[in-house]
């Protein structure tokens, strides 16, 4: 009879502590979750030949030199390879560049955030740099220490977008009902969503600094939560064929499945000709791709871009 009676009473309690958690995983979902549910992202295509050939030369003149992009590098100190490349490479055609580390590290000039946790870090990194340059760029692209960048590219995409609108841009990954920007292939903010989400920052209900879930998500995943509140949903980058722009693979990734899915087509099936980032590269392969994308030319191929985007005057690179 004691032993039927502790069993009912385990029941019960384990009954009220499931209904619990049901209740409180149900009231996660409405607050974080409902607003994105319907929402599809859009594909944002870059301009086409065509629309650029039409612009005057003033107006090409003037939208070139008007899209100015500010780089923030996420690093820590297991990272130094990997910062001391970006460092070297393709930082330095960003209209400004800077690294934001975990800690002080005496080997490279960085900005502290003392602190380990990537969201807590790129909370810190987005509000230091709209505090300091929000009257100097209108475009802020986040990366990790192990994505190459085209910022050419880059600001070709963003040519003909307005900076004052709340765009949030890059290669889009749906999980679940949230949909985001994955941030491996880069993250591309406006200065308007840059502008709101630094408002959200200082609301924890909407945007607390550790999460507000039993379980941890990840920093890219973190970022769309408190960006649905701005009105800023993560958006498709493609160029105008419909092909991704920002890659979350290396090129040798990407080369090998086109050669397993597309053996006809692999340099069509791999990449787009306006490719804006790839990752997952090492040290050296940035330095190669450094050379294949600056330095290497083919004798007697003669390039007419409409637009030309010079690296910064102080810049000591290609």
């Amino acid at each position: 009879m004691i032993s039927e009676s502790t069993s009912f009473v385990k029941g019960v309690l384990l009954g009220g502590i499931f209904c619990v958690l049901v209740t409180f995983l149900g009231h996660i979902k409405t607050g974080y979750w409902t607003k994105v549910r319907h929402h599809e992202h859009h594909h944002i295509q870059a301009p086409n030949q065509e629309d650029v050939s039409n612009l005057s030369e003033v107006e090409r003149v003037e939208l070139s030199q008007s899209i100015r992009v500010y780089c923030i590098i996420l690093v820590k100190p297991k990272d130094l390879g990997h910062w001391a490349a970006v460092k070297e490479t393709w930082s330095k055609h960003c209209d400004k560049a800077e690294f934001y580390s975990s800690e002080n590290v005496k080997v490279f000039d960085s900005i502290a955030l003392n602190t380990d946790d990537m969201w807590a870090m790129m909370r810190k990194a987005y509000k230091l740099a709209y505090d300091h340059y929000k009257d100097e760029y209108n475009w802020f692209f986040l990366a990790h220490p192990t994505t190459f960048a085209i910022i050419e590219n880059l600001k070709y995409f963003l040519l003909k977008k307005d900076s004052s609108q709340p765009f949030y841009i890059g290669h889009t990954v749906k999980s679940g009902d949230l949909e985001y920007v994955d941030g491996e292939g880069g993250i591309v903010l406006s200065i308007e969503s840059l502008r709101r989400l630094s408002k959200v920052f200082e609301d924890p209900d909407k945007c607390p600094e550790q999460g507000g879930m039993i379980w941890k998500l990840s920093e890219d995943k973190q970022l769309a939560v408190c960006l649905k509140y701005t009105g800023a949903f993560a958006e498709n980058a493609e160029d105008s064929e419909g092909k991704d722009v920002f890659n979350t693979k290396s090129v040798g990734s990407l080369i090998k499945e086109a050669m397993s899915n597309h053996p006809q087509q692999v340099v069509e099936g791999c990449c787009s000709d306006m490719a804006i980032t790839f990752n997952g590269l090492a040290p050296n392969h940035m330095h190669v791709m450094m050379y294949g994308v600056y330095r290497l030319r083919a004798y007697g191929h003669d390039f007419n871009d409409a637009l030309i985007f010079l690296p910064p005057a102080d810049s000591d690179n290609d």
